[in-house]
């Protein structure tokens, strides 16, 4: 490529999470606008595509959160329109967005997984809520996971204790989706893992270790002080654990570039995948960030040298594609 990379940044779109969306975007723009990059945040809307063209960017970096930012369906978008993108393709899109279908692959490719089963809220209707969590109850021991098998940052993600607590976390999760995934609970010490794929394969970056007071819920994510975030040591045998069960996600599904596995370990020191995120948030109380600054500070470099990188590797995957 001639002359200075024009990205364009796509935050926003009607989706729960558009303000950590719009949040991500902006932080990322400044990264990049650091790095000498020329950026335009866009939103997801009905001028989308006029907008692209009037400024025809090098490169598009997908930063919208949930449904149609994750699912897919934006990332066939932008291939339609002939633009290359940072992330993952709509394959591995539509695997690892819904929570459901990524346990299910990962489960069979021999990742440890807890026993689950996902409801869609027309069975509910159709066979009687009260006849369905009575099998729940009988099927799985409390405490359960509760949650939307395609909702983001923990949005309508309930820890049930007893059977008289479901019917009100089977209400709260069909707020934010219609399918809920029902899970076994595990405790323990609980890891995000990001992921940078830069052409050799997917490298683990720097675990990070979520201490939550509480519910490691949408508050907690976002609101600083309610939970303690610790970059795993690196001589410690729990972050090669992880660290291996990431990048066995991102391989396993698919991924492209960067993503975010959420893994938990066990009282024996086994991990558990949770759940992967393939547009992992970028605010500064975000996993994937926190990572990236501890790979970067090891390397005598900064946060936006990894952000760099990531778009680089975008980039030069398009212009090989075109060849």
């Amino acid at each position: 490529m001639m002359g200075p990379m024009t990205v364009a940044v796509l935050a926003g779109g009607l989706t729960h999470e558009r303000e950590i969306s719009l949040h991500s975007g902006r932080r990322v723009a400044d990264s990049l606008r650091n790095s000498g990059i020329q950026v335009k945040v866009l939103d997801v809307d009905a001028q989308l595509l006029q907008r692209l063209d009037a400024i025809e960017p090098d490169v598009v970096w997908p930063l919208v959160h949930g449904s149609i930012g994750e699912d897919g369906s934006l990332q066939d978008l932008l291939v339609l329109a002939g633009y290359p993108f940072v992330g993952s393709e709509a394959f591995g899109c539509r695997l690892a967005s819904d929570k459901s279908v990524a346990a299910s692959v990962l489960a069979r490719a021999g990742l440890r997984v807890p026993d689950s089963l996902a409801l869609p809220q027309s069975l509910f209707r159709e066979v009687g809520v009260g006849n369905i969590l009575n099998l729940v109850e009988h099927r799985f021991d409390f405490p359960l996971v509760v949650k939307p098998t395609k909702a983001g940052s923990s949005m309508g993600l309930s820890i049930v204790s007893d059977r008289a607590a479901l019917p009100g976390a089977m209400v709260d999760c069909f707020a934010y989706g219609d399918v809920a995934l029902i899970q076994q609970h595990i405790a323990g010490r609980e890891f995000g893992v990001g992921i940078a794929d830069l052409g050799e394969g997917p490298r683990a970056l720097p675990p990070v270790e979520v201490r939550a007071s509480g519910p490691y819920d949408y508050d907690a994510r976002y609101n600083p002080g309610r939970v303690e975030y610790l970059i795993a040591d690196e001589e410690d045998k729990v972050t090669h654990v992880v660290s291996e069960m990431a990048e066995a996600v991102h391989r396993t599904l698919g991924l492209r570039h960067l993503s975010r596995t959420d893994v938990m370990v066990d009282a024996e020191g086994q991990a558990w995948f949770l759940d992967v995120n393939i547009t992992p948030g970028m605010s500064e109380t975000s996993i994937f960030p926190q990572g990236a600054a501890a790979l970067a500070r090891r390397q005598g470099r900064t946060l936006d040298d990894v952000y760099l990188d990531i778009l680089t590797t975008a980039a030069h995957s398009a212009d090989a594609a075109q060849e």
